[in-house]
């Protein structure tokens, strides 16, 4: 046994020898320089919960709901959980492999056969045995097979946080969006009420002479129009909080929260950062890079193929027809044996083994550079989305001002008999249809600011991930 151990102990020590197959170098990204649009440093925000900068605590609500109750969130949880275990499995076959087995019997040989049983018979029979196996890591096989199921589970924890950086994101959206949905509700309203005193007006001047039929049908016509939208924008409220609690992993039913809240949300600042800030801050990169690293390492698994395979393997154990002598020197038994495999004709198999490996290889490859510029595009995307926005909003406002400084002459001319009601009419419809544009505007540009801060791969999921349920953490190496 102890010849047994040394030679594990020398194969250890070979197993050391250089891994066949190419290392992993970081590929070189050519990155933009800067943005195109000049952004205010905010690296402080960075490692933030950024929704909180929103001060909504409904939306804070939601949100925690979501990463706690999320159905995608916690079948993500799950997967890393799985790779884990898959890492722990292919790890264990770089260490020796020790087993135990005992085993008691009384046999009973004929008396009638061709070699007649010797006495006594029935005999009884008594072992116990421990056995060692390992196999020599002279290639490196088994070390790029580790190195690549430690790639495949950090892809999956990559993967968990995508799934809770994309959760969050799509949280504050929807909730922004019900949000605009309830102002341009507001605004609908409140032109509803505007038309029906036009209408009551003009029902009066018609019932007097003061005006004709044309003018008093065309007010009815007007508050009808406004009158259609509020069940659709109602429709469009109740199906929103359905989707919404979809993603807490809810049942269909209204989201609380305050009416006008759109107007007194605060508008977070625009995350600083260079674009190179992406390679390590956007867990889609990062999960691609570890995809890459392990098809990267099936390369050398696919390469040690062809070379031998060396395996040892060892047994002591004691074997006795007595149990009372089982465990007395005499019954004492050792084995040890090593086997030399060495492929020499398999049809082409491993050849076609290596180049699956090298063409997966590529194909990480080509996905992680395509990853990065989708990430440069879309970080870009929606900084110039925040930068417009913002312009097209200043000039919205001072539209508004125009047109309902506009309607408010009209109104008068109207009165007084300078102009007809058509006029009336098309200056409440250019400020309904402002004050509408402006709403769903104002709530874009949050949903920019959130798209932005996804883009930017959210420096806060470190700290969102710790809300979750089930959250497991793989190996730092």
């Amino acid at each position: 046994m102890r010849k047994t151990l040394l030679a594990i102990a020398i194969g250890a020590a070979l197993g050391g020898c250089a891994a066949v197959g190419p290392d992993y170098q970081r590929p070189v990204v050519e990155a933009p320089t800067n943005w195109q649009m000049d952004i205010q440093q905010a690296n402080n925000l960075a490692n933030t919960r950024w929704w909180e900068q929103f001060q909504d605590p409904v939306l804070d609500n939601l949100i925690q709901t979501a990463l706690q109750e999320n159905k995608d969130v916690q079948i993500a949880a799950a997967r890393v959980e799985e790779y884990m275990g898959r890492y722990g499995v292919t790890r264990s076959a770089q260490l020796p492999q020790v087993g135990a087995d005992a085993d008691a019997a009384r046999i009973r040989s004929s008396e009638n056969g061709a070699s007649p049983a010797t006495n006594p018979n029935p005999i009884d029979t008594y072992e116990v045995n421990l056995g060692v196996s390992f196999e020599l890591d002279l290639w490196g096989k088994l070390r790029r097979a580790t190195e690549a199921a430690r790639a495949d589970l950090l892809a999956n924890e990559e993967a968990r946080r995508t799934v809770i950086l994309t959760l969050v994101s799509q949280v504050a959206s929807s909730y922004l969006q019900l949000l605009d949905y309830d102002a341009r509700l507001s605004i609908t309203r409140a032109t509803l009420a505007t038309r029906r005193e036009s209408m009551r007006i003009n029902r009066l001047r018609f019932q007097v002479g003061l005006t004709s039929e044309m003018d008093y049908q065309q007010a009815v016509a007007e508050y009808q129009n406004a009158a259609v939208q509020v069940p659709a924008l109602e429709q469009q409220i109740a199906q929103q909080g359905n989707a919404i609690n979809v993603l807490l992993g809810r049942n269909p039913g209204p989201i609380t929260h305050s009416n006008d809240m759109l107007k007194h949300l605060t508008l977070p600042q625009i995350p600083g950062g260079l674009p190179s800030d992406l390679l390590e801050r956007r867990p889609d990169i990062r999960q691609a890079e570890q995809q890459l690293i392990a098809a990267n390492a099936q390369i050398g698994v696919a390469k040690a193929a062809f070379f031998p395979s060396i395996s040892l393997t060892g047994a002591l154990g004691t074997a006795s027809a007595d149990f009372s002598d089982l465990f007395k020197g005499p019954s004492r038994t050792w084995q040890f044996a090593g086997q030399l495999t060495q492929p020499i004709f398999t049809g082409g198999a491993l050849t076609g083994q290596l180049q699956v490996a090298e063409a997966v290889q590529k194909q990480a490859l080509l996905n992680y550079q395509q990853v990065i510029q989708t990430a440069f595009s879309e970080v870009d995307n929606n900084l110039v989305a925040v930068v417009k926005l913002q312009q097209l909003l200043g000039d919205e406002q001072a539209q508004i001002k125009a047109l309902a400084r506009y309607l408010e002459l009209a109104n008068l001319r109207y009165k007084n008999g300078y102009s007809d009601y058509l006029t009336v009419v098309d200056a409440e419809r250019n400020l309904y249809t402002a004050q509408l544009q402006y709403a769903q505007d104002y709530a874009s540009l949050f949903i920019a600011m959130v798209n932005l801060y996804k883009a930017m791969g959210g420096g806060w999921v470190k700290e969102a991930e710790q809300m979750t349920v089930g959250a497991s953490q793989p190996e730092a190496s």
